[in-house]
């Protein structure tokens, strides 16, 4: 068989030097309510042929993004990526790149993540940045993790408006980790997290803008998690933001992630997306991933290396900042294309843009009887309160041709008080004929 090599011999052999009777006995631990009596109800082989019609069935049952009026974001965003970047990241050289452990023969891959971190210590306003996580959540959970070890206390505090899904995966590392969160549910609303931290608090994780696209000051906050030894981690899901947005780093956070997933690279159904990472100076020993540094060689010529790694898990496991131990390299070359083709000046310009068409769409539907819009300050992302199920209300206008966003219901399912919010995101990709679509879609779904 040409993918299943192993004859009856073979498996018997290995069964045997493992000591087992046979290959249920290695799925002992799973309880046998929970395993197929079966086989799973798909054809048991079709020609290539055949498969590609299939998947292409399916696969036509979904509303492309780009086929019609599209307005969904809450942590993923369509924007328009230059034809250049793909060409380039699909040269050879670069798709078929991997670690670059040997800097002799890895001067173009170090040079590139040098630009990233260069990049996104700049955008972020911070003086240090990594070479990637995998993507905005994981930072999010290592940013935790690092702020325990700078401050030695295991407890940290959660906004309420940070993204249910980054919420979600701090939670599972710190509950494997034995730590302490605290987190109230999301609401929408301003909150009080001074109220809650304490000399036990490590870090206070909070997001701007939300997940409900508000834009917050957060000089306040970072005073006061300062004021108590703690650590005020900032998360940015939407990266196109910081060329209008005030940066993290000049409010005072001492961390910044995010997704970079906004510039360089498409939706992708997904990922694989590109996660951010800045710090301050004094904690560089203390990041997760790997660190690209510039140099010079025995000529004096400029050269790049890879400075620090958290793979200490080749000599020193034990020492390790983090079991993340590789970055999103193709992701993050995308990434640093694109910022490289709109410069300082376009990226001020996308984000104005941006900006300019959230407003336009957010004053058509504040015009919409029986719907009102939550925020007073956004970027490109806002929330509207529909009468009735907000779920129901994105079906219908799915079914018209219009995908309207996300019912904050589905980030969040078991609070009732999102049931009827639904957060918009409008991008540069959105034309005067997306936002008439939406509202006229809008109107005769909610009459």
């Amino acid at each position: 068989m040409r993918y299943l090599p192993l004859t009856d011999a073979d498996r018997r052999a290995m069964l045997a030097r493992i000591g087992v009777a046979d290959i249920d006995a290695l799925f002992a631990d799973i309880p046998r309510d929970k395993r197929l009596t079966s086989l799973v109800d798909l054809p048991e082989a079709q020609g290539e042929m055949e498969v590609e019609r299939a998947l292409g069935r399916l696969a036509a049952k979904n509303t492309a993004a780009g086929s019609v009026p599209f307005f969904v974001g809450a942590g993923a965003y369509k924007h328009h990526v230059p034809a250049t970047v793909d060409h380039l990241i699909q040269r050879s050289e670069f798709l078929t790149s991997y670690t670059p452990y040997q800097p002799e023969i890895a001067q173009g891959t170090l040079q590139y993540l040098f630009e990233f971190q260069t990049q996104v210590a700049m955008l972020t306003g911070m003086e240090v940045a990594n070479a990637s996580m995998y993507d905005g959540s994981t930072a999010a959970s290592e940013a935790v993790l690092m702020a325990h070890r700078v401050t030695r206390r295991n407890k940290a505090v959660l906004s309420g408006n940070l993204h249910p899904h980054y919420r979600e995966t701090i939670e599972t590392v710190s509950r494997m980790a034995g730590h302490e969160i605290v987190a109230p549910p999301p609401h929408g609303a301003a909150e009080d997290l001074g109220s809650k931290i304490d000399s036990s608090v490590s870090c206070v994780v909070v997001q701007n803008p939300d997940v409900f696209g508000q834009v917050r000051d957060l000089t306040p906050i970072a005073k006061a998690a300062q004021a108590a030894g703690a650590l005020l981690v900032v998360v940015v899901t939407e990266v196109v933001s910081l060329g209008l947005v005030e940066p993290p780093g000049a409010m005072g956070a001492d961390i910044v992630v995010g997704e970079g997933q906004g510039i360089g690279n498409a939706l992708s159904f997904g990922g694989p997306y590109v996660g951010l990472f800045a710090t301050r100076q004094k904690y560089l020993r203390q990041m997760p991933g790997r660190l690209c540094g510039e140099t010079v060689d025995k000529e004096g010529r400029r050269g790049f290396v890879l400075t620090l790694s958290t793979r200490e898990q080749h000599i020193r496991r034990e020492k390790a900042t983090s079991n993340i131990c590789t970055n999103s390299g193709l992701c993050v070359l995308a990434f640093t294309i694109h910022m490289s083709l709109l410069g300082e000046a376009g990226l001020r310009r996308l984000a104005r843009i941006n900006h300019a068409n959230a407003v336009a769409l957010a004053d058509m539907l504040g015009k919409v009887p029986g719907l009102s819009v939550l925020n007073d300050t956004f970027f490109n992302e806002f929330t509207i309160r529909v009468p009735g199920d907000a779920a129901e209300v994105i079906e219908k206008l799915a079914r018209k041709g219009v995908l309207g966003g996300v019912p904050a219901s589905r980030l969040s399912p078991d609070n009732a008080d999102l049931r009827d919010l639904i957060i918009v995101a409008c991008t540069e990709v959105n034309t005067d004929a997306d936002r008439k679509a939406y509202v006229k879609a809008l109107q005769a779904v909610l009459k």
